[in-house]
């Protein structure tokens, strides 16, 4: 009997290890699969009052607004006005992720521009869904938008819906000074 309990008891304790490893795996917070690779530091540039859904994101918006010369807060103050920090946004209009990026399918896919489809060069709906290509193709747009109109407020306006002159640029500038 006794060489039997020493026999059953390494099985014992390696389960109970493959429990405890397993049960930590499970554990872990079910956020989206890139938010939970991200580790987000003390020294993020992003001003620690925008709300934790935007906060989440601060390395790709640092990297990529850097890249981009924009400031990280203003390109937070972007991604809470369009979809709160939700990588899964989807509007009315048809644009999609974090940025809001108008896709080239989906509703999108219908809207005609001067005779021809209005965004057949951009990216699709399965790529804007990915935080990290969203907030890259985003970032990238804007500061291209902001080299090509030279004002911020002009860019915005152009990134922004069609059709509402300058509301949504004023409501991004407003949320980038509350947040200073």
């Amino acid at each position: 009997m006794n060489l039997t309990r020493w026999a059953i008891f390494p099985g014992v304790v390696v389960s109970c290890l493959i429990l405890v490893l397993l049960t930590g795996l499970i554990s872990q917070p079910t956020t989206n699969a890139a938010a939970s690779s991200l580790q987000l530091s003390g020294d993020c540039a992003i001003k620690t009052s925008y709300p934790a859904a935007v906060r989440q994101w601060c390395p790709l918006i640092e990297r990529d607004a850097t890249q981009q010369n924009l400031d990280p807060n203003l390109v937070a103050a972007v991604i809470l006005e369009e979809s709160g920090g939700d990588p899964q946004a989807y509007s009315k209009s048809g644009a999609v992720g974090l940025m809001q990026v108008m896709p080239n399918d989906g509703i999108a896919a219908g809207f005609v521009c001067d005779g021809h489809p209005c965004f057949t060069a951009r990216p699709s709906t399965a790529q804007l869904l990915d935080p990290e290509f969203n907030i890259d193709y985003g970032t990238r747009l804007l500061g291209s938008l902001v080299q090509h109109n030279g004002s911020l407020r002009d860019a915005l306006k152009a990134y922004g819906p069609i059709n509402v002159g300058y509301t949504y640029a004023d409501a991004v500038l407003s949320i980038l000074t509350h947040y200073q």
